[in-house]
């Protein structure tokens, strides 16, 4: 038996052929870019997660026998519009690293009322939300609006393209703020109409449920049999801590990826306005979330910046600066931020730089700011009262070890490493083993490793700590000011033939 997992990523999409026992057999990758039209603005063409699913599946087919079922998996939440045949308008809004829907957001709450959202959802009003981005689109774009009858993300895109069924996830649901109410489990009629009164939101499944089989045309597209099941699936880093058993309650999953993403497993809604709370992957499970707008998106950018050969190249000079990267304090903010700051007009900044630093300092404080920033994201979970048992790190930040060092050095947390940590594609493969059969993670995915903090290093980064929670209020004004300016420098500038319109991407 063996089974397929697939998950469209911000960077590349990912593929995975899975044997029965949880042995990787293959995997294969296909980059992509994001389009960055204005500053704030984040989207992709949808038409690419299906081109690039089929692509994967066509590769990965085994050469002897069938595969028995597929699992997909996306980042999210995105907000991908159709019509009524699910054909995309438009491109599809990214999650919270697009932040253009500020003014939604204010009005949103003006009329919903912030705690009154919070309590009903889970989650307050931020840019991770999908409400105020169709309100964004409702504005500015309102011939797509007009048109719009459905709601993908990349995992019911995938989902629909392969099987035709158009359901969605119930945590995928419950990130679309403020339109599922969380305490009942279910679209909430009242702020639906009032948001997004042309859409026809889609039934509700849970990650592991079978959405539907694979159709006839689908199988001609991927080599795949058709009628094999097809699971539902969800949002990336919820597979991601599926693949790597961080399910139970008190444990938490670190992704170290393109952004970075904290899931706590809890038995109960945990509320609190700078985190997220959500329906969990599983039924029956809470999560409580966080999630910084850039990780490994810093250190790809100073990479192509440097001209660096590669990664190998540029953590063995970082590993050479030491801690603290040689008086180097970097804030993280290079998209805004996400948990628990919630400041989209956040900017990145690099305090102490001489002339006599190296790309090397800045890749060490590139690695230690993301550090930082999942030391603050923890302390507001257990302020918030959430109980951390277990830290699981998964995602390609974990290879090379110095990153995942850095981390457990800055938190003095302990993480546990599994033998694969290919991540959110691993995890949708083992949901879809999960539905036609037993799939158990200790067989499929053993403890490889753990990472222990050094005590040594504890009062040093303590006190960069300290510098770093005071380096955002101190610079915080200055920061929107040059955010404004970027905003207004991107603006298009109307012309006497041809008057701006308002903004389109």
């Amino acid at each position: 038996m063996t089974v397929l997992g697939v998950d469209i990523g911000t960077s590349s999409s990912k593929g995975v052929l899975v044997d029965h026992d949880g042995t990787v057999l293959a995997t294969a990758v296909r980059p992509h870019a994001v389009s960055r039209p204005r500053p704030g603005h984040v989207e992709m063409d949808a038409r690419v997660w299906w081109d690039e699913c089929a692509s994967l599946a066509r590769e990965l087919r085994p050469a002897r026998g069938p595969v028995r079922a597929v699992g997909v998996s996306g980042m999210g939440p995105c907000v991908a519009l159709t019509d009524e045949a699910g054909v995309p308008l438009r491109p599809a809004i990214l999650y919270g690293v697009d932040t253009r829907a500020t003014e939604q957001i204010a009005r949103l709450e003006g009329e919903l009322g912030r705690e009154t959202v919070l309590e009903r959802c889970g989650s307050v009003l931020s840019t991770q939300a999908v409400g105020p981005k169709i309100a964004w689109l409702a504005e500015h774009e309102p011939e797509v609006a007009a048109r719009a009858r459905r709601l993908y993300m990349p995992s019911s895109f995938l989902v629909h393209r392969l099987t035709g069924a158009y359901v969605l996830d119930h945590h995928s649901a419950s990130q679309a703020v403020p339109l599922y109410d969380s305490l009942a489990q279910g679209w909430y009629a009242p702020w639906v109409r009032h948001i997004a009164p042309h859409l026809e939101l889609p039934p509700l499944r849970w990650p592991g449920d079978i959405a539907g089989h694979l159709t006839a045309e689908a199988a001609a597209a991927t080599g795949l049999p058709a009628g094999i099941p097809v699971i539902t699936g969800t949002i990336d880093a919820w597979s991601e801590a599926l693949s790597v058993d961080a399910q139970h309650t008190g444990d938490l999953m670190l992704m170290y990826g393109s952004t970075m993403f904290l899931i706590n497993t809890t038995d109960e809604r945990v509320l609190v306005p700078h985190l997220w709370s959500t329906v969990g992957a599983l039924p029956g499970t809470r999560s409580l979330a966080g999630g910084m707008a850039t990780s490994g998106m810093v250190t790809d950018w100073l990479r192509e910046l440097f001209g660096a050969p590669d990664t190998a190249t540029l953590l063995a000079e970082a590993e050479r600066s030491g801690p603290g990267a040689r008086g180097l304090l970097m804030l993280p903010y290079f998209a805004g931020e996400r948990t628990p700051v919630a400041d989209p007009d956040a900017r990145g900044l690099v305090a102490g730089l001489t002339v006599e630093h190296t790309r090397g300092d800045l890749y060490r404080a590139a690695l230690e700011a993301t550090a930082f920033g999942v030391r603050h994201n923890v302390e507001a979970m257990r302020a918030a009262g959430a109980r951390i048992d277990r830290v699981v790190a998964v995602g390609g930040g974990t290879r090379g070890g110095l990153w995942t060092r850095v981390v457990s050095d800055v938190t003095g947390l302990d993480q546990e490493i599994r033998s694969v940590t290919l991540g959110a594609s691993y995890g949708a493969a083992y949901l879809a083993a999960g539905a036609i059969g037993a799939a158990d993670m200790d067989t499929w995915n053993p403890v490889r490793e753990s990472v222990t903090p050094d005590a040594r290093l504890r009062c040093r980064y303590d006190e960069l700590y300290e510098l770093y929670r005071r380096l955002y209020p101190a610079t915080r004004d200055i920061a929107h000011t040059l955010a404004r300016h970027q905003r207004d420098a991107s603006a298009p500038r109307a012309t006497r033939a041809e008057p701006t319109r308002g903004g389109n991407a």
